[in-house]
């Protein structure tokens, strides 16, 4: 058995063996054993808990909550909304479909670590919807949809799958002539970063035509490990490049000092910053929502001109109808008709032309 399974086997989900990581508190006690929801880590992840802190942005995110019972904002069936699962096109229940030449294809409903926030939790974390997840069904209708140039394989978490079953999807899906990109979504190389195995590394090694990608969710600096660090590389080596796609969540990576040193850090192990993704309205995450307003103020207040550009993530709200991006135009003061006044992240004002368009 390889390391990445015993993680897997000796999974923290139970209250004994959470208290073998930290000091549960009375709440979080009485959460574990009365909501009815799936919840675990990998004692990796356990491990960068913080033993004595209840608001820890690590154990926030892994231990159910009793706020989970509060749902003033979020949607019913939230899942079969965002994901366009009630519409006139037939599609098996692992795709889900907002664009034209792309589609979601869901491949497990089992994860390594049971994100609180997750925008799927209706059907991960607490089972209230039950989907099937045929994989040879979806590779076949994918086959079928000539207009689909770009699949990103998700869950639930596909890199738990074995190495031979990643190799069959990866293989099928290079196989339909109309695909040009495969994209994984994975939280591995962040909650479970013994899984890039030499194994997983031969499945996914070698230049191809049909390139493969990778976005995982890191939400706090304190996720990136040295292990971490090594998983991502070895994930470039095989000719797989990383990208991060956050979640805001409030009181974890809403403030200005936290938002940046993620950013930051991100890309000192090499994983660029793709996304920031506003907390979806999924039931029972309440307690995780800020303002629309605060991601694009972390960002102009945290991360413009006070980072490299290429610490900027894209903020964007994901609805049934696709993202919509979330970024006010900030640095435009005004304009006439000779030119614009344009403002820095210091404040400081200068002119630009005003170029018209020819008629």
């Amino acid at each position: 058995m390889e390391k990445w399974q015993e993680q897997l086997q000796q999974s923290v989900n139970t209250l004994d063996r959470l208290k073998e990581f930290i000091n549960v508190t009375a709440e979080e006690e009485q959460a574990i054993t009365t909501l009815d929801t799936k919840w675990g880590t990998s004692p990796y992840f356990a491990s960068l808990m913080d033993k004595d802190d209840p608001q820890c942005p690590i154990r926030r995110q892994v231990l159910p909550s009793l706020q989970e019972t509060v749902n003033e904002y979020g949607i019913e069936d939230y899942l079969l909304w965002k994901e366009n699962r009630e519409t006139e096109e037939v599609r098996p229940d692992s795709i889900a479909r907002q664009y034209q030449d792309r589609v979601a294809f869901t491949v497990t409903d089992v994860c390594v670590n049971y994100c609180r926030h997750c925008f799927r939790k209706e059907l991960v974390v607490d089972r209230d919807l039950k989907l099937r997840m045929d994989v040879d069904e979806g590779l076949a209708w994918i086959s079928e949809h000539t207009e689909v140039r770009d699949v990103l394989i998700t869950g639930g978490d596909p890199l738990i799958l074995s190495d031979d079953r990643i190799e069959y999807l990866v293989r099928k899906l290079r196989e339909i002539p109309h695909l040009e990109m495969i994209r994984f979504g994975s939280r591995v190389p962040i909650v479970l970063p013994h899984r890039i195995t030499d194994g997983l590394m031969k499945v996914l090694s070698g230049y191809h035509k049909v390139p493969i990608w990778l976005n995982t969710q890191c939400n706090h600096p304190k996720e990136i490990t040295e292990m971490t660090a090594e998983a991502v590389y070895k994930l470039q080596t095989c000719g797989i490049s990383v990208g991060n796609q956050a979640v805001l969540l409030k009181g974890i990576n809403d403030d200005v000092e936290t938002f940046r040193e993620l950013h930051q850090k991100l890309l000192s192990v090499r994983i660029r910053p793709y996304y920031l993704f506003y907390c979806e309205p999924a039931p029972g995450i309440d307690h995780f929502r800020t303002p629309v307003e605060k991601g694009a103020e972390l960002i102009r207040d945290a991360i413009r001109g006070h980072t490299t550009g290429m610490a900027q993530p894209m903020y964007v709200i994901a609805t049934n109808i696709g993202k919509i991006p979330l970024m006010p135009d900030y640095y435009i003061e005004g304009k006439d008709e000779k030119e614009y006044t344009l403002k820095n992240y210091r404040g400081i004002t200068t002119k630009w032309p005003n170029i018209p368009e020819e008629s």
